[in-house]
């Protein structure tokens, strides 16, 4: 297994720091970075150099080594440079590395598609989901999947059907049209002009639930609100998107899985298809293969199946971290609603690089880990002792809540511990608990003042304790002063 260094951090040699120096100074000169402030590198927000990974470590050119607590924005499923994920990869590399997809096939995509589909959640006396539709990252799944349900409904003769209702707090990528369906001002206020309109139902997110209220009962409550927005915009929607059981990037808040079960009934009820972002919660990230499979409802007989969407977006950890690569699953009866001999009513939505043979070859590799390994089993009992670890943090005095679904736990740091005391947004507690964390050798980029854990499956034992005492000590020193 990766990771067999455990030891805490060490100071780096001056060679090596002149090394990271010199690529820090090169990076600075032409690289634009994702979701920062780039005035802020390299004084305010460090910025680490990094030669290569191992398991669970992160190795950068200063000669020190970083623990990937936040799996590399949740990608790294089986731990950096998995040897089986790497050779899965370069064998394709030597047969076929790209072909278009339009008008060819190749096996891994064929192959890729038939063991998604296998996988993918199933409800009872609800037709499987059936086909598969590659794009390039979960953004552009996003897409593909608002495209489909729009698309669909004209098709059928129901143009009328244009609006998509998100969750308050929700995030689905930042290309425009999943941004559209996005909540988090951050990311959406300045171009707010550029979006399609979204309709936004409150969140069924537990941190919100009232004193001494459930989060079964705050998840029905929120249920009831979204019935309400249903009915006051009738024949007006034709899809309700959502992240199940987390949303990751509003704070990893965490809703009772009996909220997707109202959700399902509702969006029957009213003829509107349902989408589910796993795209950060699927691969076992939440204690089951899939986040929707913790749902279940009763189906014809009395059978019992877990929640199915009509369309379900997956990335990141498709590929266990190694290639980016998106697939939406979705219905037969969706698919069949683009067959016609009008090439006006075929999807001609398109990405150079759809289905690539690298990325499905590594997405193919990852499956066959999760068998190999029983990662699930192995999961369970790693979450556990996360929660026993992360447990002695919900005393301390700054910290509001500890939450866990499976491999995530989040913490929320608020002054004095109270929901509705948030520290000043100038004190950026956040970012001074991430440079300690990272001056200790642990990676944990915070959400806000949000910190969370979500490891790559190899984390072990002196890891997950390294993760523990350095995240105990980021909290104490980024809040003593704030």
């Amino acid at each position: 297994m990766h990771g067999r260094t455990h030891e805490r951090q060490i100071v780096a040699d001056p060679a090596a720091a002149q090394s990271a120096a010199r690529w820090r100074a090169r990076d600075l000169e032409v690289l634009w970075h994702p979701c920062t402030q780039m005035r802020e590198h390299p004084d305010i927000l460090p910025l680490v150099p990094i030669e290569r990974g191992d398991g669970a470590w992160l190795l950068g050119y200063d000669g020190r080594r970083y623990l990937d607590g936040v799996s590399s924005w949740w990608t790294n499923l089986h731990g950096h440079a998995e040897p089986r994920i790497a050779e899965a990869i370069a064998r394709q590399a030597r047969t076929l590395e790209q072909v278009i997809l339009a008008g060819f096939s190749h096996a891994p995509a064929v192959e890729l598609a038939e063991r998604l589909l296998a996988l993918a959640p199933r409800q009872a006396g609800r037709a499987p989901l059936a086909r598969v539709f590659y794009a390039d990252n979960g953004s552009a799944g996003v897409e593909v999947a608002l495209k489909m349900a729009f698309h669909w409904f004209r098709n059928r003769g129901e143009p009328g059907r244009t609006k998509f209702v998100a969750l308050e707090n929700g995030y689905h990528g930042e290309t425009l049209g999943a941004l559209a369906v996005g909540d988090i001002p951050l990311y959406r206020r300045i171009y707010a002009p550029l979006l399609a309109e979204a309709l936004f139902a409150p969140s069924p997110d537990a941190y919100l639930a009232a004193p001494g209220e459930s989060a079964e009962a705050c998840a029905l409550r929120a249920a009831d609100a979204l019935a309400d927005l249903f009915d006051r915009h009738p024949g007006e929607i034709c899809a309700l998107i959502l992240e199940p059981r987390l949303q990751c990037a509003g704070g990893m808040r965490m809703h009772h899985p009996a909220y997707l079960r109202r959700v399902r009934e509702l969006c029957d009820a009213n003829g509107v298809f349902l989408i589910a972002d796993e795209i950060a919660t699927g691969f076992g990230r939440t204690g089951t293969m899939f986040a929707c499979e913790q749902a279940t409802l009763a189906g014809p007989g009395g059978q019992e199946g877990c929640v199915a969407p009509d369309l379900l977006c997956l990335s990141k950890g498709l590929t266990g971290g190694f290639l980016p690569l998106a697939a939406v699953l979705t219905t037969q009866s969706i698919y069949d609603g683009f067959l016609d001999d009008s090439r006006e009513r075929a999807f001609l939505h398109s990405h150079s690089y759809t289905g690539n043979p690298l990325a499905c070859a590594a997405a193919l590799a990852s499956l066959d880990i999760f068998g190999s390994d029983d990662v699930l089993v192995r999961n369970r009992a790693t979450a556990a002792r996360m929660a026993a670890l992360a447990a002695p943090l919900a005393g301390h005095r700054h910290v509001a809540d500890v939450r866990q679904a499976g491999m995530v736990v989040a913490f929320e740091l608020t002054r004095d511990g109270a929901r509705d005391t948030p520290f000043d947004a100038a004190s950026r507690v956040g970012l001074h608990a991430y440079r300690a964390a990272l001056a200790r050798g642990v990676l944990l980029r915070p959400l806000g003042d949000v910190l969370y854990w979500m490891p790559p499956y190899c984390i072990d034992e002196a890891q997950l304790q390294l993760l523990a005492s350095v995240t105990a000590e980021a909290i104490e020193e980024a809040t003593a002063c704030a």
